[in-house]
């Protein structure tokens, strides 16, 4: 069950990053490189980072200056995370390379890699609101609210845990098929972006 296994790593990311709670801290992986669990790992951290990348740069007294900063560093950590996607999804090619695909099988609307990419954002969303919940100055109006929110995001874990699972067996039987589309970012490319390249001329 990949996702049973990968949601307690991004739990553990998520918890590593608190610790500090700052967005410049290091990364520190307790994973071997070039393990599943440290790219998982590494992917939830930059999904952290970005996270409260978002938080910071909503400030409405935040400085114009830091706030275009904070956006070039969500387009890159952005970049960063659709990369790391790729890299997931390119385990899940290797580990199923051998399998004989079906006359019929369908492919998916998502990779493996997207529904995981999906469950780490997740697990910052369980995390947060789960801190909403408790918060003990927060109104028992507000706790109560965001209780029932996290109960839903509970739900959707579940119903994740079970959707991924089943397209992992559906690909590991050959029922389904994996397409993997290199995700091609204009925003940031030269030679797309009509802002970046009309500024080289």
């Amino acid at each position: 069950m990949f996702a049973e296994f990968a949601f307690p790593i991004f739990e553990q990311s998520i918890k590593t990053y608190h610790i500090v709670d700052d967005v410049y801290q290091p990364v520190v992986n307790p994973f071997e490189k070039g393990t599943i669990e440290y790219l998982l790992f590494a992917k939830n951290w930059v999904d952290t980072v970005q996270w409260h990348y978002e938080d910071i740069v909503r400030d409405p007294n935040i400085d114009p200056v830091a706030a275009l900063d904070l956006k070039r560093k969500i387009d890159a950590s952005n970049q960063v995370r659709t990369d790391m996607v790729e890299y997931i999804d390119s385990y899940f090619l290797d580990k199923y390379k051998d399998v004989q695909v079906k006359p019929n099988a369908k492919i998916n609307t998502e990779s493996p890699a997207w529904a995981i990419d999906r469950l780490s954002i997740l697990a910052l969303k369980i995390y947060h609101m789960n801190e909403e919940a408790t918060r003990a100055e927060a109104t028992t109006e507000h706790r109560a609210k965001c209780q029932e929110k996290l109960n839903v995001l509970l739900d959707q874990k579940n119903d994740m845990f079970t959707s991924i699972s089943q397209l992992i067996e559906d690909i590991e039987a050959g029922d389904k098929y994996m397409k993997v589309y290199k995700q091609m970012k204009m925003y940031n490319d030269e030679e797309l972006n009509p802002v970046l390249y009309q500024n080289k001329k």
